[in-house]
């Protein structure tokens, strides 16, 4: 029987590596499938992997229908016998009953992928549904760190390294390079507690380089 999986974890868990595994053991079997993406940060139509992995995708935009998709190329004389979906937290809500509907009419396997929480700690739309909807939901076993070295549990979105709690849900950018100058727009794992303090990598950096007051008074 086809199942509707849901993979997630935090930013730097591996989501877009595992996805093009998943595709990649699949294809070597002789499954024929087809790859999904939407606001990669290596640009539209590819999933990109932080380990330098990527594959060609179809974009998914706000219109798209994967229900029509895979009918309209089944009754071409198409062959679908998988579907990788990579950012799925970028998804609405109706696609993923699209997806939903694709693996139950038509038994065909649904992979995935996606971060559960937006920069301010509320579930996207597509996540959300998916949770509510998925035969299984796997949390990824690579475990992201904040710069602290605890485990990471939050995305955090940064301007010039300051965190911030406000603007558009969706902006692409990337995780900071230790070793690079903070971009204008970047994201950064965190632990609960730093997040809820919005210390940063950055701004920890710099409290430790602050001099420290005279004993004086």
């Amino acid at each position: 029987m086809a199942e509707l999986h849901f993979f997630t974890g935090t930013m730097d868990s591996g989501k877009s590596t595992l996805a093009l595994q998943t595709n990649h053991n699949h294809a070597a079997r002789g499954r024929v499938g087809r790859i999904f993406t939407t606001h990669d940060r290596s640009g539209a139509a590819v999933v990109s992997s932080r380990l330098g992995l990527t594959h060609d995708a179809l974009e998914v935009g706000t219109d798209f229908d994967f229900w029509a998709y895979v009918v309209t190329t089944l009754t071409r004389g198409g062959r679908i016998d998988y579907l990788i979906c990579d950012e799925a937290q970028f998804y609405s809500a109706d696609q993923i009953d699209q997806l939903a509907k694709v693996v139950d009419e038509l038994q065909i396997d649904v992979f995935a992928f996606g971060i559960l929480t937006d920069f301010r700690s509320v579930l996207f739309p597509g996540s959300a549904r998916l949770v509510e909807l998925a035969d299984r939901m796997n949390v990824l076993q690579v475990e992201a760190l904040c710069w602290c070295g605890k485990r990471a549990t939050h995305n955090a979105r940064t301007e010039n390294g300051a965190m911030v709690t406000d603007g558009e849900v969706i902006v692409v950018g990337d995780v900071e390079q230790a070793d690079e100058p903070p971009a204008d727009v970047a994201y950064e794992v965190l632990c609960r507690q730093h997040h809820r303090r919005r210390l940063t990598a950055a701004r920890a950096k710099a409290v430790s380089l602050a001099p420290e007051p005279l004993p004086f008074g």
